[in-house]
């Protein structure tokens, strides 16, 4: 056959399918019609096995017709899918939609809401996915290997007996645990994605704490990871200032205090101003005047090297606080054990 007639056959393929594809009524027709046209016995692959009857240039000419076709064979497929889908989503949500009318709340009645708890962490997932940051999870019962040795805390490390752990009877003894923070995310997040990485990973963690004003055995956290090029501590004193003044408000104040943490170095505490009695001093804040929000610092480059990144190359800061902390700071909530209390006197005020 001669170029010209390949590519007339060519062109013709072509309308045939953009009719086909938008004849078709069902998600499952459209593997065999694409099968038809580019399949290994298509009619694509007839006008393919003539290319070696012709000379190279008018097998280069054929061939870029030819790629063309099937480009724009597989977007009328696509097409056809994404339609067809969405029309039978729709007709099963109809097919399976209940009158649930009978159930309506009377006015009358009382109506629930969001405990404050998941109100707050929407609220900061909204401020930092703002700030250009990506929301990540993970599981809440751990290897031991995520939660500590990937955090540069190995066996007998000190840090261990701060963070007093629920051990779980799963697998090899204390090899598997309730996480005591939410840094074991980091990890996975660093593990499966490469650099860069803008990341907030908010959930539930788990401390053998005794509860008081400001503390409880499960608790809800939020941590923040950057890993990039050139990466410093500036950048990470600007991100915490821009969330503080983002959050709380353009006249809170926030500071930086040294530090030790294993798995940051240079390590910092960040406090922003008692909100219980606006830096008089009181029980919530220990008659300092400031509350404790979280902690940061420079990635520790043990902890870039244990999930397979070259220090030398790569650099980041993470950060991380307490959502029930925040929640208390905000709203002036001068003890952390009315979360648990289900009491409607409190929760309605939400």
């Amino acid at each position: 056959m001669t170029v010209d007639e390949l590519l007339a056959q060519l062109d013709g393929i072509l309308k045939r399918a953009e009719g086909h594809f938008a004849e078709v009524t069902k998600v499952t027709d459209l593997r065999e019609l694409e099968l038809g046209y580019i399949g290994k016995k298509g009619f694509l692959a007839e006008v393919s096995s003539e290319l070696r009857n012709l000379d190279p240039e008018a097998r280069k000419v054929v061939g870029e017709a030819l790629n063309l076709v099937r480009s724009k064979v597989v977007g009328y497929s696509e097409g056809a899918r994404g339609v067809l889908v969405a029309k039978e989503t729709e007709e099963r949500i109809a097919s399976e939609a209940q009158d649930l009318s009978e159930f309506l709340v009377r006015k009358t009645d009382g109506i629930g809401s969001i405990h404050l708890i998941s109100q707050t962490r929407a609220e900061l997932e909204d401020v930092f996915v703002g700030m250009g940051f990506v929301v990540e999870d993970g599981p809440e019962a751990e290897s031991e290997w995520n939660n500590f040795e990937a955090l540069n805390i190995p066996q007998h490390h000190p840090a261990r007996a701060s963070q007093d752990s629920f051990f779980l009877e799963f697998g090899s003894a204390n090899s598997v645990l309730l996480r005591t923070h939410t840094s074991p995310t980091q990890i996975r997040v660093m593990s499966t994605q490469p650099p860069p990485i803008y990341a907030v990973m908010p959930g539930r963690v788990y401390r053998r704490d005794t509860a008081d004003a400001r503390h409880t055995p499960a608790f809800h956290q939020i941590e923040g990871l950057v890993i990039d090029k050139g990466i410093n501590f500036a950048h990470l004193a600007g991100t915490i200032d821009t969330f503080t003044k983002a959050y709380f408000g353009p006249n809170k104040t926030s500071r930086l205090r040294p530090a030790y943490f294993p798995f940051t170095e240079p390590s910092a505490e960040f406090e922003i101003t008692c909100t219980i009695c606006n830096g008089i001093g009181c029980r919530t804040c220990s008659n300092t005047g400031w509350i404790e929000l979280g902690g940061c610092g420079m990635v520790h480059p043990n902890v870039l090297v244990s999930v397979g990144l070259d220090p030398e190359e790569w650099s980041g800061f993470a950060f991380g606080f307490g959502i029930d902390r925040c929640a208390q700071m905000k709203h002036a909530i001068s003890d952390a054990r009315v979360y648990l209390d289900n009491d409607i006197r409190f929760l309605s005020q939400f």
